[in-house]
């Protein structure tokens, strides 16, 4: 019978492939500076400075690109939750620390370049702004907690080892999600810059992935059984870490209808090739506990790809209906 490793353990062992991870993520990792892709000559003064405030009338983005590029940025500013949320799930000795304080610093650079974007062209309402990020900072956001809350009965306690194992398993999906959505909002901009920031910035969420997905790989390695449990639970209870900030479901309405995220691509560009790459269904090193988790991921993946076809079913006739409106005489 397979033995849980407690989190102290799991770190102890996997360090060695933290290490190596780091060193190939810094090796790897381009060097940018947020200020190179803001476009500052389009700036000038708002009101308390003798300027004029912001009217939508000075935005250039569509209010798909305004929600998505408000979503994104919102996701970027909650950065202390996630450290702390990572922190706390690994360690700040050793290799796992240097990879904690790399992690964060990178992910500012994202929320600084978001923002000065959205400030300098007018973007967005940046009074609003300010006010969905001091909400959504205030509620903060725990990945346990959503998987707590959604998935009850499971120990998720850090001295079974599970909560490093959700940690791991998360941020992998999480972040390979975040880069589909940064990449494709950079493509309805309209504006080649904001295009070339967000693929910088998509960038940067991959090479993140990897870290995650190799750490995860070496977990099952590991300790199989407990892993393919951790991810098996993370994938049907997957959220994104915007969830519940302002103007959340509304954006996410707008984004998945028009392709920036849906359902088909948090299947086939974000689950799919991941759990592929952890050769989740050819593996024979499972026992009895980590045969069934798998056999309930497969079955909750077979379930998504029919709820992916009903989903893109009752899109097509939303937009059907809303292109036939436009088309009406005034």
């Amino acid at each position: 019978m397979a033995r849980n490793l407690t989190q102290l353990e799991l770190l102890i062992e996997l360090e060695p492939i933290a290490a190596s991870n780091v060193d190939r993520h810094l090796s790897m990792a381009k060097d940018w500076h947020p200020h190179d892709y803001v476009p500052w000559d389009r700036g000038r003064n708002f009101a308390s400075m003798g300027g004029i405030d912001w009217d939508p009338e000075q935005s250039a983005l569509s209010e798909l690109a305004k929600a998505a590029m408000v979503t994104n940025l919102l996701t970027e500013d909650n950065l202390p939750s996630y450290h702390r949320e990572i922190a706390e799930n690994f360690s700040e000795d050793g290799a796992w620390g240097t990879w904690v304080g790399r992690w964060t610093a990178e992910e500012n650079r994202h929320g600084i370049v978001l923002r000065d974007y959205l400030v300098v062209t007018r973007g967005v309402d940046p009074v609003a702004l300010e006010q969905a990020r001091m909400i959504h900072m205030t509620n903060g956001y725990s990945a346990m907690a959503v998987v707590d809350a959604k998935a009850p009965g499971y120990d998720i306690h850090t001295s079974t080892g599970a909560g490093f194992l959700f940690s791991v398993a998360y941020v992998t999906f999480q972040e390979l999600a975040t880069r589909v959505s940064h990449r494709n909002t950079g493509r309805v901009c309209d504006d080649p810059i904001a295009d070339r920031m967000l693929a910088r910035i998509a960038a940067d969420e991959n090479l993140h992935m990897i870290f995650y997905r190799n750490l995860c790989a070496a977990s099952l390695d590991l300790a199989p059984d407990q892993t393919i449990e951790a991810i098996n639970t993370i994938v049907q209870n997957f959220q994104m870490p915007g969830a519940g900030m302002p103007g959340w479901r509304r954006n996410g309405v707008l984004m998945a209808k028009h392709g920036i995220y849906d359902l088909r691509q948090h299947l086939e560009e974000v689950l799919m090739p991941v759990l592929r790459k952890w050769n989740i269904f050819e593996r024979n090193d499972f026992g009895p506990r980590g045969e069934r988790a798998r056999e309930d991921l497969a079955a909750f993946l077979e379930r998504l790809g029919g709820d992916v076809v009903r989903f893109e079913e009752q899109r097509d006739r939303a937009l059907a209906r809303t292109a036939e409106r436009e088309r009406q005489p005034v």
